[in-house]
């Protein structure tokens, strides 16, 4: 039995020897391989001359063949950057497009310019209407720059003057906005009134002579419409002006149509500038012809709607 393990342990040597023999072998051929030495020639068909020869290892081989896929992909990326091939790339704007983006780049460019502009003009509007003297252009130069200028806070507790400036600036453009939204606009000239009716005036205001007031002759049962938003107070018949409707719109101002053949709206109903309240007729002792008397009146003074009304 000794003998027999002997035997096994010997023969499991051998063929681990044999196995470390071929690995190494196939090692020592991979590197030969590499230190083989190859030729490449050329023959000419005929004479059978040979023409080119080229000698080379294997490591030289590996070597060239790298270099050479190294040069060919500098050479598309140099053709691709720094000529028009790259034109010819899906995708690749040319050099018309480029010019588009350049142009359309300057339009918006100028655009937001012009919007800038008509954001000023609007607030000056604003400022005039609600009684404020408007802004000038440096004032509000002045303003950007206090604005752009944010970089002066001081982390130990106190500001700089810029600062406080800047401070007191935005302070002041919101005071201006709760203002501007609790006060009401009491000047008419702010307000954009709705024509009543399409016609042509006939017999104009005048004070002087007891008439303080317009007459637009049109045709009957043409639309009377509300020069403002507003709530109806009077909605009737009457002997001398027929059917009359009256309307109370805010700032104390208030709108009287009359002579309609026909009332659209009752009292105590809200109506919407435009909004078609009455039509066009000639009711009423004092109308002599299809008419609208329109009256319109500003904290109980009459005065002439083609002052603010577009006829």
């Amino acid at each position: 039995m000794a003998k027999s393990r002997s035997v096994c342990k010997s023969n499991r040597r051998e063929e681990l020897n044999r196995a470390a023999n071929k690995m190494a072998k196939k090692k020592k051929e991979k590197r030969n391989r590499l230190r083989n030495k190859f030729r490449f020639s050329i023959f000419n068909d005929t004479s059978h001359e040979e023409t080119f020869v080229f000698r080379s290892n294997g490591l030289m081989m590996l070597v060239s063949v790298a270099l050479i896929v190294i040069f060919l992909i500098g050479s598309v990326t140099f053709l691709i950057s720094f000529t028009p091939l790259r034109e010819f790339i899906p995708g690749y704007p040319n050099a018309q497009t480029r010019r588009a983006i350049v142009q359309n780049a300057i339009k918006a460019d100028s655009l937001e310019q012009v919007i800038k502009v008509w954001d000023f003009h609007l607030n000056n509007i604003q400022r005039i209407v609600t009684g404020m003297e408007p802004l000038n252009p440096e004032e509000i130069a002045a303003a950007n720059t206090l604005l752009d200028s944010t970089s002066s806070i001081d982390f130990n507790g106190s500001t700089s003057k810029s600062d406080s400036l800047l401070r007191e600036e935005v302070l002041k453009q919101e005071q201006f906005k709760l203002r501007a939204q609790e006060r009401k606009i009491e000047q008419i000239e702010g307000l954009h009134f709705f024509p009543p009716v399409k016609g042509v005036i006939s017999n104009g205001f005048n004070v002087a002579i007891n008439h303080p007031f317009i007459d637009i002759a049109a045709p009957a049962n043409s639309a009377v419409s509300a020069v403002l938003d507003g709530t109806v107070i009077i909605s009737t018949w009457t002997e001398e002006t027929g059917y009359t409707i009256q309307l109370q719109h805010e700032n104390d101002l208030i709108s009287i149509y009359k002579h309609n053949s026909k009332l659209l709206k009752k009292s105590g109903e809200k109506v919407k500038a435009g909004t078609a309240i009455a039509l066009v007729g000639d009711t009423g002792s004092l109308s002599s012809g299809n008419h609208l008397h329109f009256e319109l009146w500003h904290k109980g003074v009459p005065i002439d709607p083609t002052k603010y009304i577009n006829l």
